[in-house]
């Protein structure tokens, strides 16, 4: 027997070139392959840098500005540089944005960019993925293509990788362990097979349980796919998920052994711990609402009611819907024609990982009865582009070759094309004439094709005119939408693409914030803003409540949904007399939420402690540990919760001590000094 011979299928030699050759392409490819990817790789870095500006979410932006403050805030993920209490998620997508913050300075390029690119590196991976799971041939960089125009126009992905919201940095990272997993298999090596657990655990430090969604679909394509015996496939996933652990519970451990007195509270938490934030807050909360943690509500306000057609509601089915009858089409026809078998043809792992990863991520997004944003639909977007990709050139090949099998090419065409033109039409005053010309596309692709097969004359014009019709009814759609942040701004808290862009939202960030385009941060030895005159907090210069001059960081809605002020009830001449009598403090004042917190960090570049976390309602400040604060100087001023809830919602005993105990201050409604 010769070498060859020998040598197991699965061993098939990896790729030693360089690492772009392996991720990108590799010599066999066509001519055309290369130009067309680096040219969609360009216009997924327009759409998601063209013109950032300070649009961005309050919350996480105070904390990469606490995190290039201080060490200690940048490693907890700590909202202000006191580091009093940490943002409701880990802090790995905060790194990569303060990292890039402590090299160029703490500014809305620096910190958005680093988010920009990762969405360009998700579609290039999306597309080696895509074409690495072909067996060879054209139709693998075809397919990868498509994939990769997919990925770079899904409306939600535009909007949010142009936020600083975590779901960008989580995405990047799934598809790196997708990459992973699918080499694993491609080889027959346990080693990448190791590097994609890692992964899945560095994005479980950037949003938790969510990055746990995609396990199911890898653990089930490996089961199923890999080419060792039963026994090793399982030792294999063992200790797969043994890295996974270790790479997901790393930081966890670390902070909760860690003494409370030594660390920030862990906001979103009810016990201080980073565990009860994954199971409760970013975890059954999230699931199953009110009672689990505290992540239930507002499920209906931001993304719909729960339930099967969550993602084709009004709200949500302009971010992600478009091409997902393509994608059920496309399985179905998988599944029915067992398309491994098909020459050229993409792995059955590909199949069942991208496959598997659209249905669980539909499943949970549609019944979760907690809380749930547009934007969390991003995640997604690469298993939608892969089987878009897929889907497409098989079913190209079926069109050509079978005519038992030639209708599922038109049938995935209409019904696209129709759902695309029912979207449309739910905004009727914008861009009225794009819904026709998608349903006029959508007519002609499926004629030509059905025409084309009845007469068995599919030659080469025709099947341009089929295909450029068909590429016009499912992307016309999310392409319009997919433009539309960057000719408008982004609500950064519950960012959207299209022409309701924005919603509900907590609030954005204006472009005046230290090291942002409308102004430098710098001492205010005379009562000056960033980018403000005469003393006035930045665009705060007497507008009435909720007015939006889109100058900077409103009085009111734009700092908070509290209202009131840049801080929720911190006006302008509260924040001056603050910053004018601060003295030795840590933190410039202590007020309920990290709502209001979060824009006087902005504009103040001073700590302000956020005594009950994101909405106030953590229990992470106690009467014991204010008057420890106090009697070591490190706080002074508080501002008190009234009726606006605070630290202790139901236990009125901070307020209490305060409104008893510290000095009403004059002037300033609401402020109490504790040291007087």
């Amino acid at each position: 027997m010769t070498a060859t011979a020998e040598r197991p299928a699965h061993r098939i030699p990896a790729d030693r070139g360089r690492a772009a050759r392996v991720f990108l392409g590799a010599a066999e490819d066509p001519r055309w392959s290369r130009p067309a990817l680096w040219g969609v790789l360009a216009v997924a870095f327009v759409l998601y840098a063209w013109g950032l500006s300070g649009d961005a979410n309050q919350y996480y932006a105070a904390a990469v500005l606490s995190g290039t403050q201080s060490w200690k805030a940048f490693f907890f993920g700590a909202l202000d540089a006191g580091s009093f209490i940490t943002v409701d998620k880990p802090p790995l997508a905060l790194w990569v944005m303060g990292l890039s913050a402590r090299i160029f300075g703490y500014g809305t390029w620096s910190m958005l960019l680093p988010q920009a690119l990762a969405g360009v590196a998700a579609v290039g991976l999306v597309f080696s993925a895509v074409r690495r799971s072909f067996s060879g041939g054209r139709y693998a960089h075809t397919a990868a293509l498509v994939a990769a125009v997919v990925m770079t126009l899904t409306p939600i992905t535009v909007a949010i990788n142009r936020d600083n919201n975590p779901d960008t940095v989580l995405v990047l990272l799934l598809v790196l362990a997708a990459w992973f997993c699918l080499e694993s298999l491609r080889t027959g090596r346990l080693r990448s097979l190791l590097v994609c657990a890692l992964f899945v655990g560095l994005a479980f430090n950037t949003k938790m349980l969510q990055a746990y969604l995609v396990v199911p679909a890898f653990a089930l394509a490996y089961l199923v796919c890999a080419r060792v015996s039963w026994a090793k496939r399982v030792g294999h996933l063992l200790a797969a998920g043994a890295v996974m652990a270790v790479s997901s519970a790393w930081w966890m451990v670390i902070v909760d052994l860690m003494p409370a007195g030594s660390r920030p509270y862990v906001g979103g938490s009810t016990d201080n711990s980073v565990w009860d934030l994954v199971i409760g807050y970013n975890g059954l909360g999230r699931v199953f609402g009110e009672g689990q943690g505290r992540g239930g509500g507002g499920g209906a306000g931001f993304g719909g009611e729960a339930g099967a057609g969550r993602l084709f509601n009004d709200i949500v089915a302009g971010q992600i819907s478009w091409l997902l009858p393509f994608c059920v089409v496309a399985l179905a026809f998988a599944v029915l024609m067992r398309v491994r078998r098909l020459p050229d043809g993409p792995s059955g792992a590909a199949w069942l990982l991208w496959g598997g990863w659209l249905a669980v991520h539909y499943v949970v997004f549609s019944f979760s009865s907690g809380t749930f944003h547009p934007y969390y639909t991003t995640a997604m977007a690469p298993a939608v582009a892969a089987l878009c990709g897929m889907g497409g050139v098989v079913m190209w090949q079926a069109y050509r070759r079978s005519p038992a099998w030639a209708w599922a090419l038109p049938l995935a065409v209409a019904v696209t094309g129709a759902w695309s033109f029912v979207v449309l039409r739910r905004t009727p005053d914008w861009a009225p004439w794009l819904a026709w010309v998608v349903l006029g596309a959508t007519l002609v692709a499926v004629a030509v094709l059905v025409l084309a097969r009845v007469r068995a004359q599919v030659t080469v014009r025709i099947a341009a005119v089929a295909l450029a019709a068909a590429v016009v009814a499912g992307l016309a759609g999310p392409a319009a939408f997919a433009v539309t942040p960057l000719r408008s701004q982004v609500n950064g808290s519950n960012p959207t693409a299209g022409p309701n862009a924005g919603g509900m939202g907590f609030g954005r960030m204006g472009g005046q914030f230290p090291g942002g385009p409308g102004g430098e941060f710098r001492e205010f030895p005379g009562g000056q803003f960033p980018g403000g005159s005469g003393g006035e907090f930045p665009g705060g210069q007497g507008q009435p409540p909720g007015q939006d001059t889109g100058s900077g960081t409103e009085r009111t809605g734009r700092a908070g949904f509290m209202g009131g002020g840049p801080g929720g009830g911190i006006s302008d001449s509260m924040v001056k007399y603050l910053l004018a009598n601060q003295g030795k403090a840590t933190w410039l004042v202590a007020v309920n939420s990290s709502m209001q917190a979060s824009p006087v960090i902005l504009s103040t570049g001073k700590p302000v402690l956020a005594m009950g976390g994101f909405t106030g309602s953590d229990p992470a400040m106690t009467v014991d540990r204010l008057k420890e604060l106090v009697s070591s100087g490190q706080l002074r001023y508080v501002m008190s919760g009234g009726d606006r809830g605070g630290p202790d919602r139901g236990d009125t005993g901070v307020t209490t001590y305060v409104q008893e105990n510290c000095k009403a201050v004059d002037g300033q409604d609401g402020l109490y000094d504790c040291a007087a």
